[in-house]
């Protein structure tokens, strides 16, 4: 390339960046300028349509612009995810994300997006707790009698699921991983069906969320014996955690929330949303409604969150691997 041409490239590349800078701070400033649409995933009426709806409406307050939640389900939530990743990059498509976000590329053929590519992290709200619950009838009283009567059974011990790829499902897999014991998945349409199977002493045990399951453990029909996060749950301070019922470090399995966006949103657009979403999680009556989900706060911003979103889709991607799942 002549000396000419390349100095007048360098010089237009020069210009491009000291005009980028600038241009995103101005998008910030004037952001948002008409509405937000927050895409959930799944339908009306579920955890994390009401995450998406609560956290939506203090928003729009804030900003005097509406916030729009749009329920797009279906596929397990990559219909809604496949729309999210290719809307425009301004910041005024947002996806609110779960487990599934991780684990759908795994286990679904059809999936075309990557939650590390094609999203960049906004906020991370916390995590709900799974706990493992058994039927009374069973003879164990902690984790480890559990683990050895997996052992020594003839048979699979069996655990209750709301379906493939879900938290329950992952509980039981990766504990059955890193355990080494034989557990077989028993897969339903919904938590209360297998849980109804359970009190009813049709299967072995279960990953329950602690909201569900705190209920029948005060009234004795079910056994607590660990919880499936890296903290013991605000719900069930008494129950230990996998890792430590178990001496299973770096076990750590939880239904977890946030928001996410296109990739290619600029930094001070996330930014700003993540520094006003962290104000807002701060609110009484924000962490009132948490709290009635069973939703342990864990604020994290976008470089943490991103960080926890790649680290999610490597493990599951792993165990989805080893356990021998065929994507359909």
């Amino acid at each position: 390339m002549p000396s000419a041409l390349r100095s007048l490239t360098l010089a237009a590349a020069v210009c491009a960046g000291a005009f980028a800078a600038p241009l995103a701070h101005a998008q910030a400033e004037s952001y948002p300028n008409h509405p937000i649409r927050i895409i959930v995933p799944f339908t009306a009426g579920g955890i994390v349509d009401s995450i998406a709806r609560l956290v939506g409406d203090k928003l729009s307050a804030r900003y005097g612009q509406p916030v729009i939640v749009e329920n797009k389900a279906g596929a397990g939530g990559s219909i809604g995810t496949d729309v999210a990743s290719k809307a425009p990059a301004d910041g005024y498509t947002l996806l609110c994300v779960s487990p599934g976000h991780t684990v759908a590329p795994s286990l679904m053929k059809s999936v075309s997006w990557n939650p590390v590519q094609d999203f960049r992290a906004v906020q991370g709200f916390g995590v709900i707790s799974n706990v493992f619950v058994v039927h009374p009838d069973l003879p164990v009283k902690n984790m480890t009698e559990l683990i050895a009567l997996a052992k020594k059974s003839p048979s699979p011990l069996t655990y209750g699921t709301a379906g493939n790829g879900t938290s329950n499902h992952l509980s039981g897999e990766l504990l059955g991983q890193m355990a080494d014991i034989k557990l077989t998945q028993v897969p339903y349409k919904g938590q209360p069906d297998a849980m109804s199977d359970l009190l009813a002493g049709r299967i072995s045990m279960m990953p329950l969320t602690a909201a569900l399951a705190s209920g029948h453990i005060k009234t004795g029909k079910l056994r607590p014996l660990a919880v499936t996060t890296a903290r013991r749950s605000p719900a069930l301070p008494d129950v230990p955690t996998v890792a430590e019922a178990a001496n299973l470090p770096g076990y750590e399995v939880g239904t977890w929330f946030g928001l996410v966006t296109q990739a290619k949103v600029p930094d001070a657009i996330v930014r700003k949303l993540s520094a006003d979403i962290t104000e807002i999680m701060q609110m009484p009556d924000v962490k009132a409604k948490f709290a009635t989900l069973g939703l342990d706060p864990n604020p994290q911003g976008p470089a943490e969150f991103d960080s926890f979103i790649a680290g999610e889709f490597s493990k599951w991607s792993r165990v989805i691997k080893q356990a021998g799942i065929v994507p359909q």
